[in-house]
């Protein structure tokens, strides 16, 4: 975290000085600061991903629940990701576009286990 914590304030830091001169390459500046801490994010990702399968070998729980589960994930770092380039950029209406589009997607991954749990209030149900 602290690693993450210093390039992120170099970064910010750096295109403030930058910004001053050439406003656009400020702009390019926060990109590869955000890409580089995406990617030290996707290191820690697969910490994740593999405690997630821990968790699915000691209790039974159906591959695509977890398939889903890291779906969304990805879907909510990947529009957070996005949306925040596009705000600093100073395109906030494409920013909540990104947004908009990343609950739907995440509707429509998590739509099998809303049916899954459906079916399993009905089975308790007896209807």
């Amino acid at each position: 975290m602290l690693q993450a914590a210093m390039v992120g304030i170099a970064g910010v830091l750096l295109a403030l000085q930058i910004k001053a001169v050439k406003p656009e390459f400020s702009v390019y500046l926060s990109i590869a600061t955000s890409v580089f801490l995406l990617l030290l994010a996707a290191e820690k990702l697969e910490v994740v991903v593999e405690s997630v399968k821990l968790i699915q070998s000691s209790i039974s729980i159906q591959s695509t629940y977890i398939q889903a589960l890291l779906k969304i994930i990805g879907i909510t770092y990947i529009a957070e990701f996005a949306a925040d380039i596009c705000r600093d950029a100073g395109y906030g209406a494409i920013a909540g576009q990104i947004g908009v589009f990343s609950k739907l997607s995440i509707l429509a991954v998590s739509m099998p286990i809303i049916t899954a749990l459906l079916e399993t209030i009905r089975g308790f149900l007896g209807t």
